[in-house]
């Protein structure tokens, strides 16, 4: 699985029968029904326009997407988030995170075990409490996100719901760009034995991408320079735990 998050980090236009030859170059010796089984397990599926595979529930609300031709040039005008595998020497986890679009401050992010929706609530409501609040929120269309709950946090909020079309790869591009710095610069780099070993050093990679790491499009500012305007407060830390999965938040 982790070679396979490498490959799709780098192509997430892939799917299983590309993924599939892609190990074969490298002398793995697999089937399809493996790889279709380990995809869907880590919860990936290529991006491409394609009918009936999305993992959203049918049963919940599909918002439009609001971003097309929006000019965003201001903190907290747009807060964007997703759900990516995270390989470890032993099993995996699942981390999701919230990304101000304007400057690329994370704003909150929370490891889990499972694909269950509240680890993902527990993140958002920790960037509000810690951040304040966006005008818009933009997601994809997976059930963690188009839950009731999950929606209601943001309704009460007066926050507007935006949601990717199915198959568009550039409607979230600035925290799948996230996802691909965090996994070169870190994830693949570290070997993680357990779960609670990404829990300190995401926490000091996350604070080096906020503070420290210089982004051309930013005019080679921090994250932390746009967002917070010389004002840089630590994230702070909460820790959150259910009797099917244990969450660590910020």
């Amino acid at each position: 699985m982790r070679e396979i998050d490498e490959i799709y980090t780098q192509c997430p236009f892939y799917g299983a029968r590309r993924i599939l030859a892609a190990l074969k170059k490298e002398g793995q010796l697999l089937n399809i029904k493996k790889i279709r089984r380990l995809v869907k397990l880590m919860g990936i599926e290529a991006i491409y326009p394609k009918p009936g595979l999305s993992k959203r529930d049918k049963v919940h609300e599909i918002y439009p997407y609001l971003l097309k031709n929006l000019t965003i040039n201001q903190p907290n005008q747009v807060w964007a988030t997703d759900i990516t595998y995270i390989p470890m020497s032993r099993g995996f986890l699942y981390l999701v995170a919230i990304i101000d679009v304007c400057s690329r401050f994370i704003l909150g992010y929370c490891l889990s075990n499972s694909l269950s929706g509240h680890f993902c609530m527990d993140c958002l409501q920790s960037a509000l409490k810690n951040w304040g609040k966006p005008a818009i929120l933009n997601s994809d269309q997976g059930s963690q996100f188009t839950s009731n709950n999950f929606a209601q946090i943001l309704k009460n909020e007066s926050i507007k719901i935006s949601m990717d079309s199915k198959g568009r790869a550039l409607d979230n591009i600035f925290i799948e760009r996230f996802w691909r710095t965090l996994k070169y610069e870190y994830i693949y780099l570290t070997a993680f034995e357990n779960g609670l070993e990404p829990e300190k050093g995401l926490n000091g990679f996350v604070q080096f991408y906020n503070y420290g790491r210089k982004h051309q499009s930013l005019g080679y500012l921090t994250p932390a320079n746009v967002y917070l305007d010389k004002k840089q407060p630590a994230l702070k830390s909460t820790k959150h735990q259910t009797n099917d999965h244990a969450l660590v938040s910020r």
